[in-house]
């Protein structure tokens, strides 16, 4: 059985550019794509799909630039049969297709204390994979378990000690496609959950680029620690900082540029190609290094296959 003569729940798409689905507008096509119905629907494809066609699965691209060659692979991308939120006490299970922002909001309304999500660009299920998290939370500190369909097609629970939750990792079997989560917060009173995440996102469109096309955080923090906006964080060890020492913020390359507003958010300022912002990103960790001894290691996925020549 090939790809093509699959009978799917679904849609199927061969040759499906992916620059329109990352937030920074860039990256080639991919072999196919597809977007299950519903989780049988999912279950069914990743059987039947021949064990030789390698699959990438796909949130809503806010942490990714996808090389402008394309890539040679199934993407899977899920879509409002994988949305849902529902609380139950001070749980909440979202399918990984959520908005992290949408989640925030229906636990607050709850009285579920997860704010730190609200200002997190993406989707639960790339939270949990990248172990995304700010103001000093992270997503390994309340999620209960992750439930993931295998390459065969079986449905898995795995609880936070098998996925291995690292500073902006975790591991994930692969050619599993996780489907959703369940995470447990404090309880908190809704009206200020509500008040803190105003306030929270007042500060980021203060301080980040947010009106302009960005993949949110280029680089890890040089020590492995996110930022706390504690009172006695330290600033030396931030991205930001050693970009800003090597004289980098508001750096170019093509379309691409090192946000003038936030040295570590890099921006498509309208004709990026994905080579002009991995060849930027790369020409940053090149001067970073010279000037601090630092080496900064990329925070957003770099996936596909350069342009040939």
């Amino acid at each position: 059985m090939t790809i093509d003569t699959l009978t799917v729940r679904g849609k199927l798409t061969k040759q499906k550019n992916l620059n329109d689905l990352t937030w920074l507008r860039v990256g080639g096509p991919a072999d196919y794509l597809f977007q299950p119905a519903d989780l049988e629907g999912l279950q069914k494809f990743l059987r039947d799909l021949p064990t030789d066609v390698p699959i990438f699965p796909m949130g809503v691209g806010s942490n990714l630039i996808v090389r402008d060659g394309g890539l040679r692979a199934v993407v899977i991308r899920l879509g409002r049969g994988f949305n849902g939120i529902s609380v139950e006490g001070n749980t909440v299970t979202a399918g990984a297709a959520a908005l992290d922002a949408h989640v925030a909001r229906k636990a607050a309304d709850a009285g579920v204390d997860l704010t730190f999500l609200r200002t997190i660009p993406g989707s639960i299920g790339g939270a949990v994979r990248m172990n995304a998290g700010c103001y000093g939370s992270y997503t390994a500190d309340v999620l209960r378990k992750a439930t993931i369909v295998t390459r065969q097609g079986e449905v898995v629970d795995l609880s936070p000690e098998e996925l291995n939750f690292r500073y902006r990792q975790s591991d994930l079997p692969e050619g599993a496609v996780l489907v959703s989560a369940t995470l447990e917060g404090p309880s908190g009173d809704a009206e200020e959950l509500h008040a803190r995440m105003t306030a929270q996102l007042q500060k980021r469109d203060e301080t980040q680029p947010t009106k302009d096309r960005s993949a949110g955080s280029t680089f890890r923090n040089p020590a492995g620690f996110s930022s706390t906006g504690r009172a006695d964080d330290v600033h030396d060890l931030k991205a930001w900082k050693v970009i800003d020492d090597a004289g980098m913020r508001g750096a170019t390359k093509g379309g691409a540029q090192m946000s003038p507003k936030h040295s570590n958010f890099m921006i498509n300022t309208g004709e990026a190609t994905a080579a002009d912002l991995e060849g930027l990103g790369e020409e940053v960790r090149k001067k970073v290094y010279e000037t601090s001894g630092i080496t900064l290691e990329w925070e957003i996925m770099r996936v596909g296959e350069p342009l040939k020549e």
